[in-house]
């Protein structure tokens, strides 16, 4: 059991390790405003693709959150990704086409939204509609089409002339939920999210999904994912031993509860280790009670949103 004790020295009054990593989860968490900001945004676009598609106003049909935000790991609010979803005869009219049949469906679902955002600046790319805020948010949306079984998408992706492709974000929402709460006493998603400020600060080549595909392939085999802020000097330690001990010549790894290709977009292996190695000179300075050459050690991995 770990010993933490907070030391008083004259005015000082040492953080604990709890109280350090418990505020640095805080502070990398987004705003309550930023939140109400995108769940308007998130209503408003749904009400608009229910009129055009369904001569509905419903504010919540026919949508979905996905994406970093929709696991609920994300730690900005520059990229919303939300799937909307289309009647099967939308799919079945453009899939008739001989080629470009995707690209007419973006151009649809493009038109359809400009009747409400009008002012806003809307792009398109590949496999999503973009609507860009002045505020500096986006939102991206990929149209899709329910599979039989109820749960999977099939979108439109106009790459290479053009396919149909299939996903199945909710299982990894779903998995990552239940992960977090009944595995790991809710560190999973804190996980995701300080990798993400470790990212942000090192710039790794890694996305999203597979920053949540590790640390959820880290946190289920850790033996303290029972324990809280108390642990996390050491979850940082170990979660970079495991992410520098990562295979490089593996491309892809299989993500939670979907089991779908999550592709390698870089090495992250020797910016891991080198972090591995800061760690372990935090946790020299945390045993020698150096608080602030510990906390500048923690800072230089994560950024300076860890209290300093």
């Amino acid at each position: 059991m770990k010993n933490l004790v907070i030391i008083y020295k004259k005015w000082e009054i040492r953080m604990s390790i709890s109280d350090k990593f418990s505020t640095f989860c805080a502070n990398i968490r987004i705003s309550d405003n930023n939140v109400n900001s995108i769940r308007n945004r998130y209503k408003q676009i749904t009400k608009r693709i229910n009129l055009d598609y369904y001569n509905s106003s419903s504010e919540t049909d026919h949508s979905l959150y996905v994406g970093s935000y929709g696991r609920g790991t994300d730690i900005h609010v520059s990229d919303i990704d939300m799937i909307v979803q289309l009647p099967y005869d939308t799919y079945a009219k453009f899939n008739k086409y001989s080629s470009g049949g995707q690209s007419a469906l973006l151009q649809e679902v493009k038109s359809v939204l400009q009747k409400t955002y009008s002012t806003s600046h809307i792009g398109g790319d590949g496999q999503v509609i973009a609507i860009n805020f002045s505020d500096g948010i986006c939102f991206e949306i990929v149209p899709a089409f329910i599979n039989k079984d109820g749960i999977s998408y099939t979108y439109p992706d106009t790459n290479n002339g053009g396919s149909w492709k299939v996903t199945n974000p909710r299982a990894e929402i779903k998995e990552i939920a239940r992960a977090n709460k009944d595995d790991c006493n809710f560190n999973l998603k804190r996980l995701c999210r300080m990798a993400r400020a470790w990212k942000d600060k090192w710039d790794v080549p890694i996305g999203g999904l597979l920053i949540d595909t590790l640390a959820y392939n880290f946190l289920i085999n850790w033996k303290h994912r029972d324990k809280s802020y108390t642990y996390y000097d050491w979850m940082t330690r170990d979660f970079f031993q495991f992410l520098k001990n990562q295979n490089e010549e593996q491309n892809y790894w299989l993500s939670p509860g979907a089991n779908q290709y999550v592709l390698r977009k870089g090495k992250f292996e020797y910016k891991a280790k080198r972090c591995y190695n800061i760690a372990l000179e935090a946790l020299e300075y945390e045993s020698k009670n150096k608080e602030w050459s510990a906390n500048q050690k923690w800072r230089e991995i994560y950024g300076t949103k860890f209290p300093s």
